[in-house]
């Protein structure tokens, strides 16, 4: 039962972000970053407030569940001060979920990533407006979830040895914030909206899998994200939805794992300060882009990050000379 609600509690706790945090308000408020604003400076603050809370992880958890329960009631009608509550319970909940991943095994990550991608797919063209009674409901599941959690002494989540550095991490999350961003609102090539669902479903789930079963070495697997979106950025210009459709939700999967499996290793306070920059930072940099119509620009860090890993590869070689 408790392996279960784990599972029922990060799939459905990320479906909430997904749905209702990352797309909904931002749709239903016709991407107005000035409109929305309260929600990110909500969760920087609220992702920096669940370590300073004193009390235990679960009665934490439990408060913010309620707090955005309380929230979705009044969505999409949302005003500033909503939005800014709304902001502190999501914000202070993802480092509150991630530090959960630390009882999960790699089975129960991927079963609750699976889950979440393919509810949150096929759910994406629910009208934005019309998502109140999904942030209820998923609130819902996640606040009975939550009260199962196993409390016993967490475990590592993965034999994984690797640890990749938050520069690398938070660039993963500003090229796909850009380009998600930048596909959910563009009219020519919206793969959710174009009849793809069965296949980003099915490569999200490849690319869970993926990540667990590719063994490679760690500049190798960055320099395989890193090709990965770069391919998806090109088959975006291209305008091929049926190729974008499966090469860009296996990248989403497969860096999405590789970042939970680094920074669940982390002390829960340098979670907190990861998740501002991770959660919050990459991904309005990446709105802020998308809206200003720059993606087209975005192909010049894709060089610049490549000249870095192949000059950091050539430097590694000279002082383990073995290696080659």
């Amino acid at each position: 039962m408790q392996k279960l609600a784990l599972v029922f509690f990060i799939a459905f706790e990320l479906c909430y972000y997904l749905l209702i945090a990352q797309t909904g308000i931002v749709e239903h408020f016709s991407s107005n970053i000035f409109v929305i604003a309260p929600l990110p400076i909500g969760g920087v603050i609220g992702s920096i407030l669940s370590y300073y809370i004193k009390t235990s992880n679960k009665n934490k958890i439990f408060l913010f569940l309620l707090t955005q329960l309380a929230v979705s009631f009044f969505y999409p009608n949302l005003n500033a001060l909503l939005l800014f509550i709304l902001g502190i319970s999501v914000g202070a909940l993802a480092p509150l979920l991630i530090n959960e991943l630390k009882k999960a095994s790699s089975l129960q990550l991927g079963l609750a990533l699976s889950i979440s991608y393919a509810v949150g797919t096929f759910m994406f063209t629910y009208d934005a407006s019309k998502r109140g009674s999904i942030a209820i409901i998923f609130t819902i599941i996640t606040i009975i979830a939550s009260l199962f959690l196993n409390q016993k002494e967490h475990k590592d989540l993965t034999n994984n040895n690797y640890s990749y550095s938050l520069f690398v991490m938070v660039l993963w999350v500003f090229l796909d914030s850009t380009l998600f961003e930048t596909l959910s609102r563009d009219l020519t090539v919206s793969i959710w909206r174009d009849g793809f669902t069965f296949e980003i479903i099915i490569f999200h789930l490849i690319g869970v899998a993926s990540a667990f079963f590719i063994k490679i070495e760690k500049n190798q697997k960055e320099l395989l994200i890193l090709i990965l979106f770069a391919l998806s950025y090109l088959f975006y210009f291209l305008q091929e939805a049926l190729i974008l459709s499966i090469i860009y939700p296996f990248v989403i999967s497969f860096y999405n794992v590789v970042i939970l499996q680094t920074i669940v290793k982390k002390h829960f306070k340098t979670l907190t300060i990861y998740m501002v920059f991770i959660g919050w930072l990459a991904s309005g940099a990446g709105l802020f882009v998308s809206l200003e119509n720059l993606t087209f620009y975005v192909p010049v860090i894709f060089l610049l990050c490549l000249i870095k890993i192949l000059i950091t590869q050539q430097s590694q070689k000279k002082e383990l000379p073995w290696l080659n």
